[in-house]
């Protein structure tokens, strides 16, 4: 074995195998994947056995959207393996797989935080915190962004490596050898992957890794006959039969079940309960305190569910939020409060004052994420240790606290990366694992807690609530020549900056709520060439801890922009479609979308009683970019309302798996429709008045539109398309609603008017 030019082959692993890591040095962190009993570990990302399985580390949260699929096809199509030998494993929490676009997008959030990271490069900042800090987080559809080149650079070196020794074995040029179907291949001589893989660690990788073309990597992958090229999700058959293990789902000797009561919303500390009313229950363990709730642990879940109700915890809570309050802080901040420009181009001072063609208010009210799977944490103490097992779209953040709370080191807590049954941002807070972490300590057992339904409700963090004032200066045409928008509403990602950043407790970070925040009005600032331009930011300060959902900004300003511009429309007696399109600048990519998916549907003109609507967006993650155009179908009936078609048209650059692409935009668009329809959450007293699915009005089998779904091919970067369905779903069907008959509608969701 040798020494190779850039890095180093570490020699044996714990379990008799090989790591070669070559890429990871310089570096803050330890090679993170340790080799098996005949296996090679190449770098962060692939192992490759004798036996031929090559399995691939995924560091982020599976979590529907397909991330256990992508990663290994990534590594497969360049590696040019076998897709039926593709295995998958979850990540360790590493600086390896530091999430570096997402860092640099959040930078506002946790610069502050470190003050000692002010001197590195402008260039390298990013990067530098998300190695150091092991930065591995599932969010804003950053995986492609964050982890496609790393990966395909180790399975390139690998596919060189076992190039190299294949070619030593037959005194042929490297260069010459092919990888595909699991072999290196040479004009008639084949050599699997397994039995050239020990013999392929001691080789120096070219550097840079020599790339493959894309075509040419996706022909390199041998399926199963009969399957199309589009590479099936290995998540999908374990989920379909049952056998997926969630963190719900774990069993380990002795484990004990908790349940918990939390208090509203609001400063909240626990008073009064009846221990003694709860001796009746078999198999009670114990009942264990905390700040601001109260959890019993039995031999079931259901005998500690039945526990909390008969001991009838009390809470006494200031500060309570209601929606009436909440509604008035935010109207007297939208009329008096001092805003903050986010976003402006022309002369907005000059232009954007005195009397407006057109003025409209708007409301949003507070919306749950309601995952499938409520929040659920398995804890295990061992000397000092604690074991997590946990769905955490940040892992190391969900570390940090549960480190904290024990009063342990950091080193100490091991998280074990579970799926989750659906987030849409719920599982980037992880107070549950906190929970479960004390309990265990309280009780001396491992322990499993699960929020039930309610709970989920009433200590998960909806979306924030906003009111917003839209007004347009008009030229006499009709069009718009100048645009301002005013949203009053918490800085609800500085607040969520706070969670996940500085450790704060949700009661803590609110404090943060009356600053100026661009990240949470970045969807805000609308996708045309305005001339005068003005989006400003009204912070306010609210009793309601606020948390992210999917969608995010990106959701409310596409619902804000997209229905006033309708409006304009009307009012100007212009059609919709070229309305828009006159608007555009430069965006040919976006103005591709409207007129694509206008075909696909009919667009009939958005005439009246043809109860079609339009909507269009555009998002961008760094250099990334994705852009949506949507037209809706839609009507009012016996039942509320009933969207009868959804078409979308979608450019999101160069697409790695297109079955995937096309889940997420309908998965997307439902969400987006669920939102449209319900999921609004009034408050009361602090708590939550929709506490169960079947009050949030979620669409139903029966109520689920047909989706037609197209893309526009592309070779820039891929954009993740998992939020654009999102943000263009509720304002498309709005304005469907208007063109079918109804009235304008300003709130969200629309039920609300």
């Amino acid at each position: 074995m040798r020494l190779s030019r850039r890095g180093l082959l570490i020699g044996a692993g714990a379990a008799g195998g090989l790591l070669v890591a070559w890429a990871l040095t310089p570096r803050w962190f330890d090679p993170p994947l340790a080799a098996g009993e005949g296996e090679v570990t190449f770098d962060a990302w692939l192992k490759i056995g004798r036996d031929g399985v090559i399995t691939v580390a995924v560091p982020d949260l599976e979590m529907g959207q397909g991330i256990t699929t992508l990663i290994p096809q990534i590594v497969a199509t360049e590696l040019g393996a076998d897709w039926r030998q593709v295995a998958v494993e979850p990540a360790p929490v590493s600086g390896a797989y530091g999430n570096v676009p997402l860092a640099a997008q959040w930078r506002e959030l946790w610069m502050p935080l470190l003050p000692d990271l002010a001197e590195a490069p402008d260039a390298l900042l990013a990067r530098r915190f998300a190695e150091r800090e092991a930065f591995v987080v599932t969010a804003e559809g950053s995986s492609l962004a964050a982890h496609e080149a790393g990966a395909r650079a180790a399975a390139a070196s690998a596919r060189a490596m076992l190039a190299m020794a294949a070619a030593d074995r037959w005194n042929v040029a490297w260069e010459e050898c092919e990888a595909q179907g699991g072999f290196i291949i040479h004009d008639r001589q084949r050599a699997r992957f397994a039995d050239l893989v020990e013999d392929a660690a001691g080789y120096d990788p070219p550097d840079p890794p020599a790339l493959r073309p894309q075509a040419a990597a996706e022909r390199a992958v041998d399926q199963p006959e009969g399957v199309r090229p589009a590479f099936p999700r290995l998540d999908l058959p374990a989920k379909v039969d049952g056998s997926a293990t969630f963190a719900g789902d774990v069993r380990l000797p002795g484990l004990v079940f908790a349940a918990i009561r939390h208090g509203p919303q609001g400063e909240t500390r626990l008073g009064a309960y009846e221990p003694k009313n709860a001796a009746p229950v078999k198999g009670l363990v114990k009942l264990v305190e905390g700040a601001g709730w109260v959890a019993a642990v039995a031999q079931d879940w259901w005998s500690a569910e039945r526990a909390l109700t008969l001991i009838s915890p009390r809470f006494a809570a200031q500060h309570e939020p209601d929606s009436t309050g909440i509604d008035r802080l935010l109207d007297e901040g939208l009329r008096y409060g001092d805003g903050h420009g986010i976003a402006s181009s022309g002369e907005p001072d000059e232009m954007l004052r005195g009397k407006f063609e057109l003025a409209r208010l708007y409301r949003v009210a507070p919306a749950q994420a309601a995952p499938l799977e409520t929040a659920s944490a398995t804890a295990r103490l061992t000397d000092g240790k604690v074991e997590l097992w946990v769905a955490s779209q940040a892992p190391q953040a969900t570390r940090r606290a549960v480190a904290q709370a024990l009063d342990i080191a950091l080193a100490d807590v091991v998280l074990y990366p579970m799926p989750a049954g659906g987030s849409f941002d719920a599982r980037l807070d992880t107070p549950h694992a906190v929970e479960a972490a004390l309990i265990a300590r309280e009780v001396g057992k491992p322990v499993q807690l699960t929020w039930s339904r309610w709970q989920e409700a009433v200590a998960g963090l909806p979306r924030t609530p906003l009111r917003a004032a839209l007004a347009a200066r008009t030229a006499p045409d009709g069009s718009l020549t100048g645009l301002k928008v005013r949203v009053a509403m918490p800085a609800t990602a500085q607040e969520f900056g706070a969670r996940l950043f500085a450790g704060q407790t949700a009661q803590d970070a609110r404090e943060r709520q009356d600053q100026a925040d661009p990240l949470a009005m970045a969807g805000m600032v609308p996708p045309y060439a305005i001339p005068h331009l003005l989006v400003e930011h009204v912070p306010v300060a609210i009793p309601l801890s606020t948390g992210r959902q999917r969608g995010n900004s990106a959701a409310l300003g596409c619902f804000l922009i997209e229905t006033f511009v309708d409006e304009l429309a009307a009012r100007s007696g212009r059609e919709p479609l070229s309305y828009r399109m006159a608007m555009l600048g430069q965006d040919i990519r976006l103005a591709n979308c409207l007129q694509r998916a206008a075909t696909l549907a009919e667009w009939g003109g958005g005439r009246g009683g043809a109860g079609q609507g339009l909507a269009c967006h555009r998002m961008a993650l760094g250099d990334r970019e994705g852009r949506i155009a949507l037209v809706a179908s839609a009507r009012r009936d016996e039942g509320g309302i009933r969207v009868d078609k959804l078409t979308a048209v979608l450019d999101i650059g160069r697409i790695v798996n297109l079955d995937i692409a096309r889940q997420q935009v309908e998965g997307g668009l439902l969400f987006g429709l669920a939102l449209a329809r319900g999921a609004g959450t009034p408050y009361a007293a602090g708590l939550p008045q929709s506490g169960r699915l079947a009050a949030l009005a979620l669409p139903q089998l029966a109520d689920c539109p047909e989706i037609e779904v197209d893309f526009i091919e592309g070779d820039a970067p891929p954009f993740d398309p998992g939020e654009l369905g999102v943000a263009a779903a509720a304002p498309a069907i709005a304005n469907a609603l208007f063109s079918a008959g109804g009235t304008r509608l300003h709130t969200l969701p629309l039920t609300g008017e």
